[in-house]
């Protein structure tokens, strides 16, 4: 009789039992369908609100350093540069010294805007349990800055590699043909294929979007993208890729001419005998090694190394994402390519600062001082 009622209970208590059980798995999978939902809405996966305090303490204060220091620099050198116009401007190199203001310009303001939107994003989200995507317009003019004063540089400093490399080989020529009003209009050229390439998204063709960690906004670069923002993440990668292609070859058809120059002046003083002969030959042969010139191809060429080793992990990542032969999650490695690629325009300035003809002159006598004591 007992067992009898039992077995009515559970047979009473089993469709109540499986109802919950049913209820409660599809109210858990209703959940999961909208926490997939709301994340996909967001920018990646990188979302995670254990990880995402640590990553903006991290960015914010690196952000903080990189754009005080950069600034600082920039200002620097543009100080040096116009204290030397004088001297530019009496042996004939006032185009030189033009497209390294604009350089200057270019990398100051690159970090004054950019890393003022960077920042405002930092300071959004520092007090935020979980990263906010930003507004539309404010993720497309900061996109917008990032295209611009990045590609800006790099098509400045291929202009100046040019430039040199027509001086040094053409004298006559570019003595005659290049002015300082060419070269304006060769900036205004390469700013306006910039800034071309930077709006093309606001027409619709392309689109801006937030990047990890949440506090920078560039061309849409991972899936799922269209035709074209991958068209434009060719064009921004292969663009820079050119111009510091360019930059390469030009400063090494500049730095053998100037060699081969070194070697026959060199061959003409070898018939100096007397000692002082030999220290009035040595002085000409330094101030022929110390020339505007060689000190503006030094200059340039260390600029081109630091621009290669800064900007080519940044460019080849991008370039290989959307050439689909990047495996695994890019968006880390893409974030430390922009902060390599930001050092460039830290680094630009203290190239003019350090490689000046009379630091090098100060270097070169007291290295002459210490080794004839």
């Amino acid at each position: 009789m007992v067992s009898s009622q039992a077995r009515m209970t559970l047979k009473m208590r089993t469709p109540s039992l499986l109802m919950t059980s049913l209820s409660s798995s599809s109210t858990s999978s209703i959940l999961h369908q909208n926490l997939t939902i709301n994340s996909s809405e967001l920018p990646g996966p990188w979302l995670s609100t254990t990880t995402g305090p640590v990553v903006r303490n991290l960015g914010l204060g690196i952000s903080c350093f990189t754009m005080i220091f950069g600034t600082i620099s920039n200002l620097t050198a543009l100080g040096i540069l116009a204290r030397s116009r004088a001297r530019f401007r009496r042996q004939s190199k006032a185009s030189f010294l033009f497209l390294t203001v604009a350089l200057l310009l270019a990398d100051l303001v690159g970090h004054v805007i950019p890393g003022a939107f960077a920042l405002y994003l930092h300071m959004n989200h520092r007090n935020e349990m979980q990263i906010v995507k930003p507004a539309t317009a404010f993720c497309q003019i900061f996109g917008a800055s990032m295209v611009f004063f990045g590609l800006s540089p790099l098509l400045l400093g291929c202009a100046m590699a040019i430039e040199r490399c027509v001086a040094i080989t053409q004298p006559f020529f570019h003595t005659a043909m290049v002015t300082v009003s060419h070269v304006q209009g060769v900036v205004l050229f390469m700013s306006s294929l910039a800034l071309i390439l930077a709006v093309l998204p606001f027409c619709g063709i392309g689109t801006y979007t937030t990047q990890y960690p949440g506090t920078w906004c560039f061309l849409q670069i991972h899936d799922p993208r269209s035709t074209a923002d991958t068209s434009l993440a060719l064009a921004f990668s292969c663009l820079g890729l050119t111009a510091l292609i360019l930059s390469l070859l030009c400063n090494i058809v500049s730095g053998l001419t100037l060699l081969r120059a070194r070697i026959k002046s060199q061959n003409i003083n070898t018939n100096s005998a007397a000692r002082y002969t030999h220290r009035s030959s040595s002085a000409s042969s330094t101030s022929l090694f110390f020339s505007l010139d060689v000190e503006m191809m030094a200059q340039l060429a260390v600029i081109t190394v630091v621009s290669c080793v800064c900007w080519s992990p940044f460019l080849m990542r991008i370039l290989l994402t959307q050439l689909n032969k990047s495996p695994g999650e890019p968006d880390k490695v893409i974030l430390v390519g922009l902060r390599l690629a930001s050092w460039n325009q830290i680094l630009d300035p203290w190239v003019y600062i350090l490689l000046r003809r009379t630091a090098l002159y100060r270097v070169f006598f007291a290295f002459n001082t210490q080794t004839f004591t």
